[in-house]
């Protein structure tokens, strides 16, 4: 059998010349009737149409007698099992426990300042001094007629021991030393209020009050601002749903936008309360912070592990397609001949969670199976396709 084919060009003039029957197109146009042409160029469309169908038709057959099949080109992936660990992202601000503002303790001339801001100070060690309005001196004195009242006690207590002189004078000795070494002490507490120094280790960051300036305890004398940076840490809201999923120990990754930098730590603390506002509990990050570069409230995105599966099979989300049902399904290649062509199979598909473009499959595909990756929206069901390695 002989088959005979034409090309479009050939066609269309063919309809263009029109049949013993009607007029041709040249006719046509001379008559200048519009709605006739019109009618004229809508029917060659239709023709025109039809032909590509059967043109098509003519292509598959032969293609297929010939021995010339095109096959749709795809690629496949291997699905093997695989750690999936997922994490639930969250924002939060970069704080610190010890981060306070320092106030004197007593009114008076600020004397001395003994550090500068940024300056690392100890715990305990003296920032400032304050004007003590002759308190050393009175404490001097004190001390004085303290040790004078101790060596008179003393030789009392001697004598009394040895039954010379009277209970009246031990007892007195004994008053005027007890008294005095009380005085003694009581001005040296109100003496040290006079200086100024760093409850906790940690960074100065800030001196507020100039030397010779007059402070007073209370509001509006703050005199440092001392922040110890290496101990911070993050506090976020995790919604109650994940209340059994986010727990104390599990990994956490806190990442920096303006730094560009993360750090991996662990969970600190989680929450025993549920806020009845917006139903959430609260959760506490250690931050290491080594070159000191986090301070407090810095931005940071948080990520709290709260899934892991050794065993997972993970597949990119692109390639999962969903019927009319709402059934999601990918397409499973099988084992393709020596001029790599195979059939494609439909399987449905349960899915968990998702992860940066990867979805976890949980029924529905096994460990090795080979699904379609690059053409998977394009394929059928049964359909024969060529793998491009």
């Amino acid at each position: 059998m002989k088959i005979i084919r034409y090309t479009f060009p050939a066609l269309l003039l063919a309809m263009a010349c029109g049949n013993e029957q009607g007029q041709s197109v040249d006719e046509l146009i001379d008559t200048g009737d519009l709605d006739a042409i019109r009618g004229k160029k809508t029917e060659i469309s239709e023709q025109q149409r039809a032909l590509e169908k059967e043109m098509t038709k003519l292509d598959s057959v032969i293609a297929i007698l010939g021995g010339e099949e095109k096959l749709p080109l795809v690629t496949t992936l291997s699905v093997s099992k695989q750690n999936f660990v997922h994490f639930l992202e969250l924002q939060g601000e970069v704080q610190t426990k010890q981060n306070v503002l320092i106030y004197p303790e007593m009114a008076g001339t600020l004397e001395k300042i003994y550090v500068r801001e940024g300056q690392r100070v100890s715990k305990g060690q003296l920032l400032a001094k304050i004007d003590d309005g002759g308190l050393g001196n009175q404490l001097e004195q004190l001390k004085t007629q303290a040790e004078l009242n101790k060596t008179t006690f003393e030789r009392q207590k001697k004598l009394w021991e040895q039954k010379i002189g009277s209970e009246i004078q031990f007892l007195q000795a004994k008053t005027n030393y007890e008294a005095s070494d009380n005085a003694v002490k009581q001005l040296e507490s109100q003496l040290e209020k006079s200086t100024i120094r760093a409850p906790f280790a940690g960074i100065l960051d800030d001196v507020i009050k100039d030397q010779g300036t007059v402070v007073s305890p209370g509001p509006g004398s703050e005199v440092f601002r001392i922040v110890n940076l290496s101990n911070m840490y993050i506090e976020v809201d995790v919604p109650e749903t994940y209340l059994g999923q986010i727990t104390k120990g599990k990994d956490a990754v806190v990442y920096f936008p303006v730094l560009g930098d993360s750090v991996v730590t662990k969970i600190r603390e989680t929450g025993n309360f549920i806020n009845p506002s917006n139903r959430s509990f609260r959760v506490e990050i250690p931050v290491p912070n080594k070159n000191g570069l986090i301070k407090p409230n810095l931005t940071a995105k948080v990520k709290l592990n709260d899934y892991t599966n050794p065993e997972a099979i993970l597949i990119p989300q692109s390639i999962i397609s969903e019927n009319a049902s709402g059934e999601q399904y990918a397409y499973v290649s099988s084992q393709p001949n020596d001029k790599n062509e195979a059939v494609v199979t439909r399987s449905i598909i349960q899915t968990g969670k998702t992860q940066n473009g990867l979805i976890e499959v949980i029924d529905g595909l096994e460990d090795g199976n080979q699904i379609i990756n690059e053409g998977a929206r394009t394929v059928k069901n049964g359909q024969k396709v060529k793998i491009l390695k």
